[in-house]
C-alpha cells in the first residue's frame, strides 16, 4: 500500500491529503505521469474524494500535478522544458534575494539549521531531505525585505523540488551540494555579498547543466 491508513481531524483532512501526495511524489512513490486517480487516492487515504479533489488542485496550482479535462489528474512529468525554465527564474532571481538579505543584516540561523538537516538527511528519505533542502534555500532569500520576490521564488519551490529529486535520482551528489551549501552559507554569515552571490548563482547553474543534459529532450 502506498500509504499507511490513519485517519485525519476532519478540519486538517484536505491538508493531511495535500501532504501525503506531495511527500508521496517527492519520494517518488507516485511516478511522473501517473494517473492520480480520486477514488483510489481516497480508499488508500482513508478519506472521502472532496478533499482528494482539493488537495489535488492545490497541486496543480503548485506544478506538481498536471490536470486535463480528459485524462484527468497526473503527476507532473519532469523534463529538461520544465527545468530549464524553473532554473533559469531563480539564477535571476535567488541570488539577487540572497543579496539583498546580507545588506540588510539578515540572520541566517535558520539556514544553518537546515543545512545540519540536510546532511544528517542525506542517506535517508529524499522526500525529507528535499524539504529541508528547501528550507535553507528559502532561509538565504527570506530576509530580501521584497515580499512579491520572496512570494516568486515560493512559488517555485515544489517544482523545484520535483525536479531536485529527479536530479538526485539520476545523479546523486549529497557530498557536493553539501560542499556548496556550506560555501554560501559562510560567506553569507561574513557579509561577503559578491561572494555569496556568485557561489549561490553558480551552484544553481551546475545542478540546472546536470540535470537538464540528462532529463528527456535535454539539449541546451
Amino acid at each position: 500500500m502506498m500509504y499507511d491508513r490513519v485517519e485525519a481531524p476532519p478540519a486538517s483532512r484536505t491538508d493531511f491529503v495535500l501532504e501525503s501526495i506531495k511527500e508521496a511524489i517527492l519520494n517518488g512513490k507516485l511516478k511522473p505521469g501517473q494517473a492520480l486517480v480520486e477514488t483510489d487516492l481516497a480508499a488508500a487515504l482513508n478519506v472521502s474524494k472532496t478533499p482528494v479533489r482539493e488537495a489535488l488542485k492545490t497541486l496543480a496550482g503548485s506544478g506538481l500535478v498536471v490536470m486535463s479535462p480528459y485524462k484527468g489528474a497526473a503527476v507532473r512529468t519532469v523534463d529538461a522544458e520544465m527545468a530549464g525554465s524553473v532554473y533559469d527564474v531563480r539564477m535571476l532571481l535567488e541570488p539577487e534575494a540572497l543579496r539583498r538579505a546580507i545588506l540588510l543584516g539578515a540572520s541566517f540561523d535558520d539556514a544553518a539549521a537546515a543545512l545540519e538537516d540536510v546532511s544528517d538527511l542525506a542517506q535517508k528519505n529524499l522526500a525529507q531531505r528535499s524539504l529541508a533542502n528547501r528550507r535553507f534555500h528559502r532561509a538565504l532569500y527570506a530576509g530580501c525585505g521584497n515580499p512579491l520576490m520572496i512570494q516568486i521564488l515560493d512559488g517555485l519551490r515544489d517544482q523545484a523540488a520535483l525536479i531536485t529529486v529527479a536530479g538526485w535520482g539520476i545523479c546523486p551528489t549529497w557530498d557536493d551540494e553539501a560542499a556548496e551549501h556550506r560555501a554560501i552559507l559562510a560567506a553569507a554569515v561574513q557579509g561577503k555579498d559578491d561572494l555569496a552571490c556568485e557561489l549561490l548563482r553558480r551552484h544553481i547553474q551546475t545542478f540546472a547543466d546536470r540535470v537538464v543534459e540528462e532529463l528527456p529532450d535535454g539539449v541546451r
